[in-house]
């Protein structure tokens, strides 16, 4: 799962004028994924390059009990609440920030062969449809535009940079799918993932920036 997670970020950013904003979201969307990447960095969470560990992603993901837990992830979640609450002094939307933080879990459940974990230790969770490209891919996809279509549909603004944003998640979903699979695992992988966030957050952020709420009726509110 990958443009799929930011499903989360795009209804949450369209369900009431008191949500954070939409680079907000995307930041909580991936912020499982942030941590772990920085914590292979340092030798902390730890993966391999294994062909056989499925057939979409060649990675054994072997140790990641502080991102890829359940609880792990709720104390991620937890953490993003109380920063987006004190930071936007709203604590509704700390709270729909934090339920995005911890959506990542259960979409990683959905496609992730046994790898998470409920404390950091077994039994290893997963549905695995990391083993089924034909369903994998098509409920990623489906999963994005239906959360872009209400996102839209729910704001006002210039269709422009939504269009932009989307067809450069679409674009590196791409490359995750069809470019050649890394040699191994190193820096060099762990920073590609980041620098791929970092680009679709600050593109999310200037979508934001954009974008108004509009209730039926259509009243638009600016304040998200």
């Amino acid at each position: 799962m990958f443009i799929g997670h930011f499903a989360p970020a795009f209804i949450a950013a369209a369900v009431s004028p008191k949500s954070p904003r939409l680079g907000t979201l995307f930041v909580a969307a991936q912020l499982v994924d942030w941590a772990f990447f920085a914590l292979a960095l340092i030798g902390v969470e730890k993966l391999r390059v294994d062909p056989a560990a499925s057939v979409m992603v060649p990675l054994d993901l072997y140790h990641m009990p502080y991102t890829h837990s359940l609880i792990g992830a709720s104390v991620w979640a937890l953490a993003c609440l109380a920063v987006v609450a004190a930071w936007q002094r709203n604590l509704f939307a700390g709270v729909l920030a934090g339920l995005v933080v911890v959506s990542h879990w259960g979409l990683d459940w959905l496609v992730h062969v046994p790898d998470l974990t409920i404390d950091g230790e077994p039994p290893k969770l997963g549905l695995g449809l990391w083993n089924y490209p034909a369903i994998a891919m098509p409920l990623e996809l489906l999963l994005t535009g239906g959360a872009f279509a209400f996102y839209v549909r729910r704001t006002r603004g210039p269709i422009g940079p939504p269009l932009v944003l989307l067809a450069v998640m679409l674009l590196l979903q791409a490359v995750n799918w069809f470019a050649p699979h890394p040699d191994q695992a190193g820096p060099f992988l762990y920073l590609q993932a980041l620098l791929a966030f970092a680009i679709l957050t600050a593109l999310a952020a200037w979508v934001g920036e954009n974008r108004w709420f509009q209730k039926r009726g259509g009243l638009a509110f600016g304040d998200q």
